[in-house]
């Protein structure tokens, strides 16, 4: 009876792990080439690509089953995929204002705060006369992007532009755009996805200009390998995906840090070279939090762990590091950004909604001067430099004179782009 016992105890935990590793099988990987069948932008400007039964939210991170965030979908629907997403942004139509509109088959869901609206789902007919069903992409398109507050609706090579206030539809004809599997618009771009490349393009005539299609991993998704066809320097410097950290050196040479790469700039002739992280600072590998500059030396932040570099070509990874946060800065690790300005002593540490001193003369470090910075929810990467302090939050960035403005502010300054401002993308 024993052996028998045993016997079905190893047949069943075989089981469980084939079951796992059936399960793992199944789950897509944005980093594979996938062609999403939807991409729609939450409330807090958060980009959720759907693919199949998953969902992918921002621009890195493994993908989770789309009912966890909208369970409705399953209730009512055997949701195999989304067709088309988008989220309803316009203020003169209160009842839909900031309400995510998902389309499959013939029916469209409502959310409002990730709650399914009462009545819903519908039929596309009924909320949205005119427009087809089975469709393949949607996107929300404000005024004056498009002549009134429309949302553009994609099947095969049909396009329909929706007047949300008249309900009126005008079929167009994009000759020159590929039919898209999904669609959306990102800081007032218009995106067709199409496959695992896109194109941008104008929602008003559907013309696509530059050189597009491209590889949507190299500007959508932060993937530690890229296409063999990929610019290097344009996929950074062009990438939606936020920074990771951001610093200039004595010489005026820039920093840039995301994912497993990173740009620099070089402060005499604003040349931008891109190389992969681990290729210059072995050490690290990938992936750090946080970087400052400090008398010719790269202080470079991963979890709890400060690597130290002295500035050259190529770089010089000191002896006796990593060391601590805690033992090198006096806090706790890990942290979201640090700086320092030119001429100073003090790294100004941001951890959550706080910013800290450190004085880098004295021994033992501590972090003093705690206080709040209420206007970021979050801050990904923060510089400092003759021209005063940038910060970093998502695909912008906010420029203040100092340090004290910087703490003391109540309002937002004017909102800036990485890609445009920061590295001359063009877009």
């Amino acid at each position: 009876m024993k052996l028998l016992a045993h016997i079905l105890c190893l047949a069943l935990a075989l089981a469980l792990a084939r079951s796992d590793v059936e399960h793992a099988s199944d789950v897509p990987d944005r980093c594979h080439g996938l062609e999403m069948d939807a991409v729609a932008v939450n409330d807090e400007g958060v980009p959720y690509f759907f693919k199949g039964d998953h969902l992918f939210k921002g621009f890195h991170g493994l993908a989770e089953r789309s009912n966890e965030s909208f369970a409705e979908l399953d209730d009512h629907h055997h949701l195999g995929h989304v067709d088309a997403a988008f989220r309803m942004h316009y203020e003169d139509s209160p009842s839909e204002h900031d309400h995510m509109f998902f389309f499959l088959d013939h029916k469209v869901f409502s959310y409002y705060q990730h709650k399914l609206e009462d009545g819903f789902p519908k039929s596309i007919s009924e909320v949205f006369p005119g427009i087809p069903d089975h469709l393949d992409a949607a996107v929300e398109c404000p005024k004056p992007e498009c002549d009134e507050d429309s949302v553009i609706f994609f099947k095969g090579d049909d396009i329909y532009h929706y007047n949300v206030k008249t309900k009126a539809v005008d079929e167009k004809e994009f000759k020159s755009m590929p039919n898209c599997t999904s669609a959306f618009r990102f800081m007032e771009h218009y995106y067709c996805f199409h496959g695992h490349m896109f194109s941008k393009f104008d929602p008003k005539t559907g013309d696509v200009h530059s050189r597009y299609p491209k590889e949507a991993r190299d500007y959508f998704m932060r993937c530690s390998k890229f296409s063999e066809e990929s610019e290097h320097v344009e996929r950074e410097r062009c990438s939606r995906v936020h920074l990771d950290a951001i610093t200039s050196d004595n010489a005026g040479n820039m920093y840039a840090f995301r994912g497993h790469h990173f740009l620099r700039q070089d402060g005499a002739n604003d040349m931008l070279k891109s190389d992969t992280i681990e290729s210059a600072f072995k050490e690290l590998h990938s992936e750090v939090d946080a970087v400052f500059t400090y008398e010719d030396h790269l202080y470079m932040i991963k979890d709890d762990s400060v690597f130290l570099y002295k500035v050259g070509e190529p770089h010089t990874h000191l002896d006796g590091y990593p060391k601590s946060v805690k033992e090198v800065l006096g806090i706790e690790g890990p942290i979201d950004a640090a700086f320092v300005c030119e001429d100073h002593d003090i790294a100004h540490i941001i951890k959550g909604q706080k910013v800290y001193d450190v004085e880098l003369k004295t021994s033992p470090r501590v972090a003093g001067n705690e206080r709040s910075i209420p206007l970021f929810r979050k801050v990904d990467a923060a510089m400092c430099n003759a021209e005063g302090v940038k910060v970093i939050a998502g695909n912008h960035f906010y420029h203040f004179a100092s340090p004290m403005l910087f703490v003391a502010a109540r309002a937002l300054p004017e909102q800036h782009r990485v890609s445009l401002e920061l590295f001359g993308c063009d877009h």
